[in-house]
């Protein structure tokens, strides 16, 4: 892998190769990249799992939009600037989704953090239990496992026979739907 590394792509064989899906090739851009976004994500609020996460969707972005000549590299480094881009871009979207999931902050006395009354609270988290009820099974028992039983993404995949990609885009959708009942519901 280190040679293929090292070695200098002519212009347009390097994004020829790439559509061509030269697995060696693949396999080398995905790991020498991937600690880049893993370290920004990681300092900006995200876990590890989250930038595997994130990293996968972004390389597989970034593999289409090569596919269908939207994005065609001269050379290593500027595909690694743009998946690099691509990923930060992800991760700043997901950011702003989960702002949007109200957290209680209890300070020293336990009382509620200044910006939020314990009423506001209480009515979003009764929204959310009483539109959680409205989702279909499958996305009741995959984000009950996810967000209440902890468990990973692998193991739910395992569960549902799917794969873990899989599982992350249905979970993806689940929340989704989850998000667009509540928003319903809380404006009744």
């Amino acid at each position: 892998m280190d040679q293929i590394a090292s070695r200098q792509f002519k212009p347009n064989s390097f994004a020829e190769a790439l559509k061509a899906d030269q697995e060696k090739m693949l396999e080398m851009l995905y790991v020498k990249n991937y600690r880049n976004l893993e370290y920004y994500i990681v300092k900006n609020s995200g876990t590890v799992d989250d930038a595997k996460d994130i990293f996968q969707e972004a390389f597989l972005a970034v593999w289409r939009n090569l596919q269908l000549d939207r994005f065609v590299p001269v050379d290593e480094g500027e595909f690694a600037a743009y998946l690099f881009r691509v990923g930060r871009n992800k991760w700043i979207d997901e950011l702003r989704k989960n702002k949007h999931i109200i957290s209680v902050e209890m300070g020293r006395d336990g009382d509620y953090a200044e910006d939020e009354s314990p009423d506001e609270t209480d009515t979003y988290i009764n929204t959310v239990k009483k539109q959680y009820k409205h989702l279909g099974i499958r996305c009741r028992e995959l984000l009950g496992r996810f967000y209440f039983r902890k468990q990973p993404l692998r193991e739910i995949a395992a569960v549902f026979d799917w794969t873990e990609a899989s599982a992350k885009n249905n979970k993806y959708r689940c929340l989704k739907q989850l998000r667009e009942l509540v928003l319903k519901g809380g404006a009744k």
